[in-house]
């Protein structure tokens, strides 16, 4: 998997629709969170999933850490790749890709500010159970782990793609304005957006939908470009 677009926290079928229009390969569905603020309601998550597949991939985005409930999720709601928010241990892991062997796993690396001996050792425990990482902001303001629209270190980002085995989505505050630097500047085989692309009342933007997506491809095409020439 490489090159792929990514836009989470879709709340209904006219936002599902516009952002597959626009471009973007994969949508992500924010469902069983801790505070129980879901976008919408597993009903029609499933509902959407089923119109937009399978040219597009939708995406269960969760703090689950229970194998058998995420792959009995995952059948319920009719997806085939779970984004895992919580602190799922390796052995769960392990468990998880034992009974749903074809289930697509990204296990989410939530930057702070001092933890990159931790993720690297999460990457390490836990590559050979899941197919993508997905790295993500940490707010230690509220304590969320993703749909911040906080910036983290891309530094930190970049050294988790040199080490890791497995591709590594880019998410954490991107938007159109920035999406082609972080490509530049941590090289990864996707990226997400979420909030960057909202609007005043929360809705995606369709101008900022197109323009990420835009940008997204140039940055993409030219470090494929790159490679080619060396």
């Amino acid at each position: 998997m490489q090159n792929l677009i990514q836009v989470a926290g879709i709340i209904d079928l006219a936002e599902a629709q516009m952002i597959v229009d626009e471009g973007a390969d994969w949508l992500g569905f924010a469902l069983r969170l801790p505070a129980k603020n879901e976008d919408l309601s597993e009903a029609d998550a499933a509902a959407i999933v089923k119109a937009i597949q399978p040219r597009n991939k939708g995406v269960i985005i969760t703090y689950l850490t229970d194998a058998d409930e995420i792959k009995a999720f995952c059948a319920e709601l009719g997806v085939g790749a779970i984004q895992l928010h919580g602190d799922v241990a390796p052995a769960e892991l392990r468990r998880l890709r034992g009974i749903a062997p074809d289930l697509y796993l990204l296990k989410s690396l939530v930057v702070k500010a001092d933890n990159i001996d931790e993720l690297t050792k999460l990457v390490a425990d836990s590559a050979d159970h899941v197919d993508m990482f997905i790295t993500d902001s940490f707010n230690p303001a509220t304590g969320a782990k993703g749909a911040t629209g906080l910036v983290h270190d891309w530094d930190v980002s970049a050294e988790l793609v040199r080490v890791s085995p497995r591709p590594l989505m880019l998410a954490g505050g991107l938007n159109p304005g920035n999406v082609a630097a972080a490509i530049e500047a941590v090289r990864p085989a996707a990226v997400d957006a979420h909030t960057g692309l909202e609007d005043s009342s929360g809705r995606k933007d369709r101008l900022k939908v197109r323009t990420f997506v835009a940008e997204a491809r140039k940055a993409f095409d030219r470090i494929a470009a790159e490679a080619e020439r060396r």
